[in-house]
């Protein structure tokens, strides 16, 4: 019909990967056998010795979880539905009324849609990468990789993504919690796990600033976070004295010192952190929920996830990432409608669902910003395969707590999704606004980049409307 052609979008780069290979995240850094070389003057000491970062922000937040969507959902069979467009782009799904009077979200979405006075809802999201890992790079990072590829993979010289900057501001700030300051679960973003996205990982800021990768499966019988705790035999007295007569051995010859070495080093001491204090030890551990928590999340990857997102949260790690796939799940190429409303939306509604209540109910919400993404948005224009293709040039952000104002839509998109209309907005807006919720001003405060020159936290806006 006249006036649902689409302007091309650069296709995704590179086949799907299923296969096992390649570069692998680290499962902890407590698995790296690092413990056995213990040639360190310092031990035990996680925290930078820089002097505190200043809290110049409007914020109120302490703690964000990230909620990620790889493979990228459809914003317009969810959060920007489009009734009136032609059936070719609205798609087979009604839309519903929310608690907010004016604001109308997808069926797929009841759940939602009664907790929609809690959410702010940013509808014009953009961006120019269409590749899955340069998609969430974009996305997560605030700023666009070398290359528009899913063929890429991280490295030291990386630009550190927004969970990264978090935890390297927590330890930049004292942070002593006993717990990482920035976790990922269950699987790290990637394009199948041989191509794992740059910037989630500590790059051009180091491998201390790496994230603490589960990797696993929460919802699995057999799941434990192994090696957080002291052996039976082995109290904390004795443990601190061993810590003791590591100080005295001697400094590693000028041959033997390396990048490796003084990475084992860095391991040495997060792992010395964790296991003295026994915080991440608790927090792990989902048995201590009861049964009935563990089911109101939904006994599933993305609800145990989540449930323990909410946990780390009350522990005081500072980031949290929930990547919703594993690998890109939600791209829906084909098949589109069945998918989101049989396997998809459910779990996924559920598991926001709970986490939002929850946290309200403890106490937290106020305290937690809750963002939900994926790396971009799918095509207006329905495939041959009932499908929807990558589309970054709109997209939707839904947004929680943690001092955000809900109860609102912020910016809109064209008639049928494609573009932004009114108020565009970038990812590099998102994250400064997440810095600003957590008391810190992103376009006055910068790190080292690679090239040795200081960067913003983000070169984006606030978006003003939402705090």
């Amino acid at each position: 019909m006249p006036g649902t052609e689409l302007p091309a979008v650069p296709p995704a780069s590179g086949p799907h990967f299923a296969s096992h290979g390649g570069l692998r995240p680290r499962r902890n850094f407590l698995q790296t056998g690092a413990l056995g070389l213990l040639g360190l003057n310092q031990f035990g000491r996680l925290n930078s010795l820089a002097a505190p970062l200043p809290r110049t922000g409007p914020g109120k937040a302490k703690s964000i979880i990230l909620i990620f969507n790889g493979g990228a959902p459809s914003h317009l069979d969810l959060w920007d539905p489009k009734p009136d467009a032609p059936q070719e782009v609205r798609g087979p799904f009604s839309t519903i009324k929310t608690n907010v009077p004016g604001i109308h979200v997808s069926e797929l979405l009841p759940q939602l849609a009664k907790r929609m006075d809690k959410l702010a809802l940013l509808r014009s999201v953009h961006h120019e990468h269409s590749s899955h890992n340069g998609g969430m790079h974009w996305a997560t990072v605030g700023r666009p990789y070398a290359v528009d590829s899913t063929l890429i993979t991280p490295g030291r010289s990386d630009l550190p993504g927004v969970g990264t900057l978090v935890g390297w501001l927590a330890q930049r700030d004292g942070f002593s919690r006993g717990v990482p300051p920035y976790v990922i679960t269950p699987f790290p973003h990637c394009d199948s796990k041989v191509y794992l996205t740059p910037g989630q990982f500590g790059g051009c800021l180091g491998v201390r600033h790496d994230p603490f990768v589960l990797d696993d499966d929460p919802n699995a019988a057999t799941f434990k976070v192994r090696n957080l705790g002291l052996d039976d035999c082995l109290t904390t007295e004795r443990f601190q004295q061993r810590l003791g007569l590591a100080q005295h051995f001697p400094a590693p010859s000028p041959g033997i010192a390396t990048a490796l070495s003084a990475e084992i080093e860095v391991f040495n001491q997060q792992a010395a952190t964790l296991l003295q204090s026994g915080k991440a030890a608790a927090a792990f551990d989902l048995t201590k929920e009861p049964n009935s928590v563990r089911e109101r999340y939904g006994r599933h990857s993305w609800g145990q996830s989540h449930l323990l997102a909410r946990r780390l949260v009350e522990a005081g790690t500072r980031f949290i990432t929930t990547v919703n796939g594993p690998s890109i799940t939600w791209d829906t190429h084909k098949d589109n409608f069945n998918t989101l409303k049989n396997r998809l939306v459910p779990p996924m509604e559920q598991a926001y669902a709970a986490l939002i209540d929850d946290l309200e109910e403890r106490g937290l919400l106020d305290t937690t910003l809750v963002v939900w993404m994926g790396e971009f948005g799918r095509t207006p224009k329905i495939n041959a395969d009932v499908g929807r293709d990558h589309w970054p040039g709109c997209y939707s952000v839904l947004l929680a707590g943690g001092g955000i104002r809900g109860g609102q839509v912020v910016g809109a998109s064209d008639s049928i999704g494609a573009y932004p209309k009114d108020r565009p907005i970038r990812p590099a807006d998102i994250h400064a606004t997440m810095f600003a919720a957590l008391g810190y001003d992103a376009q006055h405060l910068t790190y080292q980049g690679p090239d040795g020159r200081p960067m913003p936290l983000s070169e984006g806006a606030i978006i003003n409307e939402l705090l």
